[in-house]
Parts: C-alpha cells; sequence; structure tokens
C-alpha cells in the first residue's frame, strides 16, 4: 500500500470511529440543560394548540387539517 492510500484508510476509520461515538446512550441524568422542557421542540403545546386553532379559522383556503369555518374568524 502506498502512503497517501494509508491516509486515506487511517482518516478513513477514525471517522467512522468517532461516529459510532456519537451513537451511545445518555443517561436521563447525564442530560443536564437538554433535558428541561424549554428545550424541546414544542415547549409550549397549549400556546402552539391556541396558535393553530386561529390560523385554522381565519385561513378559510387551507386543506389538508380538521380546520372549519370560513376566513371571518368564526366557527
Amino acid at each position: 500500500m502506498d502512503k497517501p492510500r494509508k491516509l486515506k484508510r487511517a482518516a478513513y476509520l477514525t471517522l467512522v470511529w468517532l461516529g459510532c461515538q456519537a451513537c451511545a446512550d445518555v443517561a436521563p441524568w447525564e442530560r443536564g440543560v437538554m433535558a428541561k422542557d424549554i428545550m424541546s421542540l414544542d415547549p409550549n403545546p397549549n400556546l402552539n394548540h391556541i396558535r393553530d386553532h386561529i390560523f385554522t379559522s381565519r385561513e378559510a383556503a387551507q386543506g389538508g387539517r380538521s380546520g372549519s369555518g370560513g376566513g371571518c374568524g368564526c366557527n
């Protein structure tokens, strides 16, 4: 094997090894700040539901959701 090929192989194996390290499980007590509710994708589901309800009642031409009523804001 020539030197550039060995170097490429070593770099590839290093990347594979680093990728395997990223697949480790994280225990709940090790999560720290990331386990807080504010860090979730939807930190306030009630507010999101209200905003979604307002949007569906205002948007008369929206499809694919269960919104009812017209664009006037009434249900």
